[in-house]
């Protein structure tokens, strides 16, 4: 069996990883099965890329697209017309696509016109907001995959709702979280955890970067000076993307405790929100390894994709205002975390369940 591989941003890197390795321990009792990695170069930034293939021990690429930014159908039709080529020059048995990126609606379409199977890692995920890019993309992927691969039994069945064949759908975990365990005993502070005394639970973690919280500056600026007030005399470290910082420019914002910091590298943000006292994000990935890790988080968002985070984990959702979000925090503050688990399946095994599975289709 020949497969290939699709990533193209942060997250994917972060999930191939495990599913690399599992494709390896195979290789190694002698299955006859080999796979060809593609980078689209979505995140090219070597912060939000190289970092991670070194990091992570992902092999190089054999091919990286190169397609880098533009807008949402740029982009897309730049990972399709690169992907054709690749794909029809190095022919394959199955395409395998994971998580919600334009890299994985576009590939997985590609694939398809071509008559070759798709499987899709974190199939079945859905937030019901047609206003991110991602549900789109998420939509889409699942209408045209072969075999579905899940982290929840409730993204398995969203995907029987929407008239998926039951064969086909596979509840094996979650690779992140795989990637997570595999790696806890290598995860090590950053070069600035003793430059701003940082210390086990004396400190927040923040993370923005969708639209709605980071593209408007006023009101970024007023979300970060809410933050800023309401987390008394912990310290914030804001590890902030090139785009959001861009937006904020040369602003001062008069800020009190939010440190402003590279974009980190998985092993060192691993680390960071280890130690955490808490996470406030609008990221969905991350409300899974807080969970694990067993760390408060809160999700500046209306909706989830991964409501497993919130009804068994430590995620709470606390909308988009800094209102909601002052309200929810300073409850926390005053009763403690809540009890939580760990969902089912997250046991650091999901991927070598995907290749074992994969390997009898």
């Amino acid at each position: 069996m020949k497969i290939t591989i699709i990533a193209g941003a942060r997250p994917n890197f972060i999930k191939i990883a495990p599913i690399i390795k599992a494709i390896e321990k195979k290789q190694a009792e002698g299955a006859n099965v080999s796979y060809r990695l593609v980078h689209t170069g979505q995140h090219y930034d070597k912060n939000l890329s190289d970092t991670f293939f070194e990091e992570l021990n992902i092999p190089q690429p054999h091919a990286n697209l190169e397609v880098k930014s533009g807008s949402q159908a740029e982009q897309t039709a730049a990972i399709m017309i690169a992907f054709e080529k690749e794909l029809i020059q190095n022919p394959c048995d199955l395409v395998l696509v994971v998580g919600d990126v334009n890299s994985t609606m576009a590939c997985a379409i590609v694939a398809k016109k071509l008559n070759v199977k798709v499987t899709h890692v974190e199939a079945g995920i859905r937030s019901g907001d047609m206003t991110m890019p991602e549900e789109i993309n998420r939509i889409v992927t699942d209408s045209i995959t072969d075999y579905f691969f899940t982290t929840s039994t409730t993204a398995s069945d969203n995907l029987l709702k929407y008239g998926a064949e039951s064969s086909n759908i596979h509840f094996v975990g979650n690779v992140m979280i795989d990637t997570l365990y595999q790696n806890l005993s290598r995860i090590s502070a950053p070069g600035f955890w003793s430059e701003y005394g940082l210390e086990t639970g004396n400190y927040i973690i923040l993370t923005l970067h969708r639209p709605a919280n980071v593209d408007e500056e006023k009101s970024l600026v007023e979300l970060l000076q809410g933050i800023d007030k309401m987390v008394g005399d912990k310290k914030i470290i804001f590890p902030i993307h090139p785009r959001t910082k861009a937006i904020l420019g040369e602003t001062d914002l008069a800020l009190k405790n939010i440190l402003f910091v590279e974009p980190q590298g998985y092993l060192n943000f691993m680390f960071l929100i280890q130690n955490s006292f808490a996470v406030i994000t609008d990221s969905g990935g991350i409300s899974e390894e807080t969970t694990v890790l067993n760390i408060p988080c809160f999700t500046m968002r209306n909706n989830t994709e991964r409501p497993e985070t919130q009804t068994i984990g430590t995620n709470t959702l606390v909308g988009t205002s800094i209102e909601n979000l002052e309200k929810i925090f300073a409850k926390f503050l005053q009763n403690g975390p809540r009890k939580s688990g760990i969902p089912e399946l997250w046991d650091g095994k999901a991927s070598e369940r995907i290749i074992a599975i994969l390997l009898k289709k």
